[in-house]
């Protein structure tokens, strides 16, 4: 399930700063994930997107909070309960706090960046489930260099939508960087076309994006790993095809409440 969140970020970025118009506290955006299995594509689990506010003595942030969890009847198959989350300036989405948890199948992992940027370095912990640890896990500290656009998987993708992407000719592709299991992640899109998809929510005119990442085995195919963003103001995913290593799949939205615009 990893890999359906990571493929959502890996779109479009720019070197230019950009304000947020897209975004506002309280939306919910709720998916299903597909998955290929024995030829054919199965509904498996539901992928939900959030956001909300959080007062510090600091300022006001919003929380992005990404959650990816398998129905109940494909529990003992493969059981996931996933928990992304970032905390962000409301204006830049740039973050301040990031956590990672994911369960997936037995397999335990947590991650936590703190992002300084007076220093440009971000204080990461990693957590995992350990038989040899009394506790039960055992814990590495890391401090990251980082580059001046770096950012996590989640406020990546929101800081997506902030962009002005009606002004990108078809044909256009750019790179940018997401910082993923510790490491500064170069990818790539390549904006396809504009096109009308039947959604859940309505017929709707998308900017259709393909997706590469350098330097990794995750994604398969050339042109297979694709996201559909809705071409307004909101700029919400609305559908993405995907092919990794371990198989194929989709996603499709369900419903989207609370919008900006």
């Amino acid at each position: 399930m990893k890999h359906l969140l990571f493929l959502f970020t890996l779109i479009l970025s720019t070197q230019a700063f950009s304000q947020n118009n897209a975004l506002t506290f309280g939306e919910d955006l709720t998916f299903s994930a597909s998955y290929n299995m024995s030829g054919v594509l199965t509904e498996v689990a539901q992928v939900k997107m959030e956001t909300s506010k959080l007062n510090t003595n600091s300022g006001e942030l919003m929380r992005l909070k990404v959650t990816a969890t398998t129905y109940s009847s494909f529990d003992s198959y493969f059981k996931i309960r996933d928990l992304y989350e970032s905390y962000v300036n409301p204006k830049t989405i740039k973050p301040y706090l990031y956590n990672r948890e994911i369960d997936e199948g037995g397999h335990y992992k947590f991650v936590k960046y703190n992002f300084d940027y007076s220093s440009r370095t971000v204080k990461a912990l990693l957590r995992k489930k350990s038989k040899n640890f009394e506790s039960g896990f055992w814990d590495q500290n890391f401090n990251n260099s980082f580059s001046n656009n770096t950012r996590d998987i989640i406020s990546t993708l929101y800081y997506l939508r902030t962009l002005d992407i009606k002004k990108a000719p078809i044909g256009a592709s750019d790179t940018f960087i997401v910082l993923f299991d510790n490491k500064e992640v170069k990818c790539s899109f390549k904006l396809l076309a504009k096109e009308t998809i039947n959604t859940a929510l309505g017929s709707k005119l998308c900017y259709k994006l393909a997706i590469n990442v350098s330097g990794t085995s995750i994604f398969k195919g050339n042109n297979d790993n694709l996201i559909w963003l809705t071409a307004d103001e909101n700029k919400i995913p609305v559908y993405a095809k995907f092919k990794i290593a371990v198989g194929n799949g989709e996603l499709k939205i369900k419903s989207a409440n609370g919008l900006k615009n």
